[in-house]
C-alpha cells in the first residue's frame, strides 16, 4: 500500500497553480486576471504621479493651477470636512453632561442633564441672533457688526472656501462647548432660572466678544504687531489655534467667577479645615465620568484637526490630531502619578486625577498644535498634568467649590496651553489654508531658537482674555446674585439640602428611582 505523502499548504496552494496554467483553458483565464490586475497596477502609479498635481499644489500658485471647477471641488471638500468636525464637537456635549453627572452627587443629576440640555439650546438661538456677527462679523478691534441673525452673510467665510453656514456650525459647537464648560464648577447650588440668565450673556456677549478680539476678521489681538494696529512693533500676532484661550480659558474664568459668587456648597468641608474628612465629595458615578471624559477626547479630534477648516491641509490634520492624542497621554499620566506619589491621598491610583489630567492634556494642547513637534505635544501634556494636580488643590486651599476641576482643566491648563506656543513652536510649520499648508512664514518659539516675541505676544493675548472674562464675569454673576428669588444665582438652601436635592427641587424628578 502505497504511503500518502501530504503536502504542506504553501506546496499544495503552488502545486495547484502549476497543474492549472498547464491547461490550456486556463491558460485563458490567467492571462486574462493577470492583464487586469497589470492594469490596475498601472492606473494607481499614475494616480500617484499625476493626482496630486491636480488637487495638491501650494497657495502661491493656486490661482495658476485651479480651475472654478476645481476650486468648487475644493471648497465643497472643506465644508464637508468642517462639517464633520463640527458634528465631533457637538458631541462632546453627551462628554460633558456624562463627566459632569458622574462627578457630582446622585441628587444632582438630573439638574446637570437638564442644564447642559438647555445651554445647548440658547447657545443655538443667542449665537444665530447676535453672537456669530459679535464674533466674525467685520466691524472694528473688539466687535463684529454684520451678519446679525445671519442675514446678508456671503456664500463662503472670508477665503476660507468654507460655506458661511458649515462655519456658523462648527463655531455654534465652540460657544456650546464654553458655555457647558462653566457649569461644571456651579453644579449642586445654582437655581435653574439663574442657569439660564448667566448663559444668555456668556453664550450671546462675552464668549463672542472677546473671542472676536483673538478671532475675528479685525480683531485687535488677531492683528496686533502689525502696522496700524496694535503694538505694531511687536512683530507677532496672538495665536490660538482651536481655543485654549478662546473656548478653554474664557470657560475656566467664567467659572471661577461663578465658584466664587455661589460660594461652595453646604456641608462642604476643605482639607485645609479637616485633613480627614475634607475634599471634594465622592463621585457618584467613576463608570459614568470615564466614559464622558473618553467622548471628549474622541469630540477632541474635531476640535482641533478640525479648526484647518481644510480638508487639503492633510499634512496639518495628520500633525494635530498626532500631537492632540500624545498631550492627552502623558497629561494623564502625569497627574495620576502626582496624585500616587504626593498629596493627601498618595499610594494610590486615582482616578478623578487620570481623567482631569487627560482632559488638561487635551485642553493645553489646543492652542499650540498646528506648530508644535509630537515631541513639544508631549512636554505640553506633562506639564499641563502637573498644573492642572496643583490647581485642583490650590482651589482647595482657597476654598473654592469646583465640584468638577473646570476651573484647573479649563482655566489654569487653557493659559499654559496658550503660553506654551511661545515655547515649544518649532519652527517648521506655518499657517493652515484652504489649498493647502503655507509655510513660507514660520512659527519659531523660545526653545528653537526663535526668540521672546512669540512668547510676548501669547502672554499678551492669554492676560488680555483671562483678565477681560475674570472681570466681565464676575460682574454678570454678582449682578444675577442679587435678582430676587427665584431668578437670583443660588438657590435656596432647602432646595439644596432637602429630600431629593436640586433633581426633586427643580425638576420633579430623580435620576435613579431605586
Amino acid at each position: 500500500m502505497s504511503k500518502i505523502v501530504e503536502l504542506p499548504l504553501k506546496g499544495r496552494y503552488f502545486s495547484r497553480i502549476l497543474e492549472n496554467i498547464s491547461k490550456p483553458k486556463d491558460w485563458k483565464l490567467f492571462a486574462t486576471i493577470m492583464t487586469g490586475k497589470m492594469l490596475g497596477l498601472i492606473a494607481v502609479i499614475a494616480a500617484m504621479i499625476f493626482l496630486p498635481n491636480i488637487i495638491g499644489g501650494t497657495p502661491a500658485h493656486a490661482a495658476d493651477t485651479y480651475t472654478a471647477h476645481e476650486t468648487a471641488v475644493i471648497n465643497s471638500l472643506n465644508t464637508v470636512w468642517t462639517l464633520v468636525a463640527a458634528f465631533l464637537v457637538f458631541g462632546m456635549q453627551a462628554g460633558f453632561v456624562m463627566l459632569e453627572a458622574g462627578f457630582a452627587r446622585k441628587r444632582e443629576t438630573v439638574n446637570i442633564l437638564v442644564e447642559c440640555v438647555l445651554d445647548t439650546a440658547i447657545c443655538g438661538i443667542s449665537f444665530w441672533a447676535i453672537g456669530y456677527a459679535f464674533m466674525f462679523g467685520a466691524g472694528n478691534g473688539f466687535i463684529g457688526q454684520q451678519y446679525f441673525f445671519l442675514q446678508n452673510v456671503p456664500a463662503t467665510y472670508g477665503s476660507t472656501g468654507v460655506a458661511i453656514l458649515a462655519h456658523w456650525i462648527f463655531q455654534f459647537a465652540f460657544a456650546d462647548t464654553a458655555s457647558t464648560i462653566t457649569s461644571g464648577a456651579m453644579i449642586g447650588r445654582t437655581s435653574f432660572r439663574g442657569d439660564i440668565i448667566y448663559s444668555i450673556f456668556v453664550t450671546a456677549l462675552i464668549y463672542p466678544i472677546i473671542g472676536h478680539w483673538a478671532w475675528g476678521p479685525d480683531g485687535f489681538l488677531a492683528l496686533m504687531g502689525t502696522p496700524g494696529h496694535f503694538m505694531p512693533s511687536l512683530g507677532q500676532p496672538f495665536r490660538d489655534f482651536a481655543g485654549s484661550s478662546v473656548v478653554h480659558t474664557i470657560g475656566g474664568m467664567v467659572s471661577l467667577a461663578g465658584a466664587i459668587v455661589l460660594g461652595p456648597r453646604i456641608g462642604r468641608i476643605f482639607l485645609r479645615d479637616d485633613k480627614k474628612r475634607g475634599g471634594l465629595p465622592a463621585a457618584h458615578s467613576l463608570p459614568l465620568a470615564t466614559i464622558g471624559a473618553f467622548l471628549l477626547w474622541f469630540g477632541w479630534y474635531g476640535f482641533n484637526p478640525g479648526s484647518t477648516l481644510s480638508a487639503m491641509d492633510f499634512e496639518g490634520i495628520g500633525r494635530v490630531a498626532a500631537n492632540t492624542t500624545l498631550a492627552a497621554c502623558t497629561g494623564s499620566l502625569a497627574t495620576m502619578l502626582c496624585a500616587l506619589w504626593i498629596g493627601p491621598f498618595k499610594g494610590k491610583f486615582d482616578t478623578g486625577f487620570a481623567l482631569n489630567g487627560m482632559l488638561a492634556g487635551l485642553v493645553a494642547i489646543t492652542a499650540p498644535c498646528y506648530w508644535v513637534s509630537p515631541f513639544g505635544s508631549v512636554i505640553i501634556g506633562l506639564v499641563a498634568g502637573l498644573v492642572v494636580f496643583g490647581g485642583v488643590y490650590f482651589m482647595e486651599f482657597l476654598r473654592i467649590d469646583d465640584p468638577v476641576g473646570a476651573v484647573s482643566v479649563h482655566g489654569f491648563a487653557g493659559i499654559w496651553g496658550t503660553l506654551s506656543l511661545g515655547l515649544f513652536a518649532s519652527g517648521q510649520f506655518g499657517s493652515t489654508g484652504p489649498l493647502g499648508a503655507d509655510n513660507t512664514s514660520v512659527v519659531k518659539g523660545l526653545f528653537y531658537g526663535g526668540g521672546f516675541d512669540v512668547l510676548k505676544a501669547q502672554a499678551i493675548g492669554s492676560f488680555t482674555i483671562t483678565a477681560a472674562t475674570l472681570l466681565v464675569s464676575f460682574i454678570v454673576m454678582f449682578a444675577v446674585s442679587k435678582l430676587p428669588y427665584p431668578y437670583k444665582l443660588r438657590v435656596e438652601p432647602e432646595g439644596e439640602t432637602g429630600p431629593g436635592g436640586l433633581d426633586v427641587w427643580e425638576h420633579g424628578a430623580e435620576a435613579y428611582t431605586n
